[in-house]
């Protein structure tokens, strides 16, 4: 009797400790921007991520806070020590750029298996220059 209750003590401690985790690389899971235009920049930005845990990492969900941003999930488990990636594509409306993407996995490194990325900078809009116009000269010339 004594062995078939170390046996399932052990079984319990095993299934306890089996769990997957998410590493993502961007520092504080935020993606800088920083000042770009529409004309220059496609909008996409990549977040990786390792499965640091001993279970496969199921990615169950991954929204964002509004339309403008569009997020694409994997769709297949990550085993334990792979990367991974999601991508974000951001509208690039002009203005500054705050947004938020809920990832949603069976992570047990993080509360409820829940993780906020953030995407940050700005879009300003692209000067054009008038080869018609004339340029300003100084009085001195």
């Amino acid at each position: 009797m004594k062995k078939i209750i170390l046996f399932v003590s052990v079984l319990v401690s095993a299934v306890s400790f089996a769990q997957a985790k998410i590493e993502f690389k961007a520092k504080d899971n935020t993606i800088d921007y920083g000042t770009v235009t529409k004309e220059q920049d496609n909008g996409v930005r990549v977040f990786e991520f390792t499965n640091t845990g001993n279970q496969p990492l199921i990615i169950t969900n991954v929204q964002s806070t509004c339309g403008c941003t569009v997020p694409t999930k994997p769709t297949q488990p990550i085993m334990p020590g792979k990367s991974d990636k999601i991508e974000v594509k951001y509208n690039m409306s002009p203005g500054p750029i705050r947004k938020t993407i809920t990832v949603e996995s069976n992570a047990a490194n993080v509360e409820g298996g829940r993780v906020s990325l953030k995407i940050k900078g700005e879009v300003i809009v692209k000067q054009e220059v008038n080869p018609l116009e004339k340029k300003k000269t100084s009085p001195m010339q």
